[in-house]
């Protein structure tokens, strides 16, 4: 990877065994990111970035705008959020083994005296991703019988640019842990994002026909997605 200075942007420049050039603007900070073809020189890419400035800033002054989370102290009477809907953190101190309980209106965290923030946020997240491991094989299989493209594998990990992601050799998708506190179908949106580009790699017509063919009202839901509040440590599109 190396560096292009344009004005008061950086950009990160990937070069790839690719055909095209393609550029992106990734939250929370608005970083952008190029992918090359090997043999385009730093000239000819500075000529296509400065072309694309207007929207580049139009994208960044989108994330700068954004509502962020607050840091989580994971404190009783804190604002949590499980598909979409808010919860008051509940924290208990016992005698046992960590546990999390969803209830009506609360999450209980169940946690040993002195457990420190570090380990409850843990705690949280090991819960959160149990929780969206239980519904993605019946939305994804929902999805690959409307896409026709099955996924072989699929993961959840914590990241930090991207929504999900996707292997194509491999036909393995990592879907960001972030999305168990979306509303669910934003999830739906990044499960249909992900096996359209199992059928069409890049970001071109073809791929929006194809998302507009499977999930006519996906750009609803891409804005619903980036329009809630940003988590305080951000992710991995």
């Amino acid at each position: 990877m190396n560096k292009i200075e344009i004005g008061n942007i950086t950009v990160d420049v990937f070069r790839k065994k690719i055909k095209n050039l393609y550029l992106a603007v990734h939250p929370p900070e608005g970083r952008v990111r190029i992918a090359s073809p090997l043999r385009v020189k730093d000239e000819a890419i500075r000529l296509f970035v400065t072309s694309k400035l207007p929207w580049i800033k139009r994208q960044q002054r989108k994330f700068r705008e954004q509502e962020r989370e607050r840091e989580r102290e994971f404190l009783s009477r804190e604002s949590h959020y499980f598909f979409g809907h808010r919860y008051l953190l509940n924290v208990i101190e016992h005698d046992g083994p960590p546990e999390v309980i969803l209830k009506k209106n609360t999450i209980d965290m169940y946690v040993r005296t002195g457990t420190a923030t570090e380990k409850r946020r843990t705690i949280m997240n090991e819960w959160y991703r149990k929780e969206i491991k239980k519904v993605i094989p019946e939305l994804l299989e929902k999805w690959e019988k409307i896409t026709g493209v099955s996924a072989y594998q699929w993961r959840v990990k914590l990241m930090k640019t991207r929504w999900g992601t996707c292997n194509i050799k491999e036909k393995r998708i990592w879907f960001n842990l972030e999305l168990a506190k979306k509303p669910v179908i934003c999830l739906e949106y990044i499960i249909v994002h992900e096996l359209v580009h199992l059928l069409e790699r890049r970001h071109n017509e073809n791929f929006v026909k194809l998302m507009e063919q499977f999930m006519p009202q996906w750009k609803k839901y891409r804005e619903e997605l980036n329009r809630l509040p940003a988590g305080y440590a951000g992710w991995d599109d």
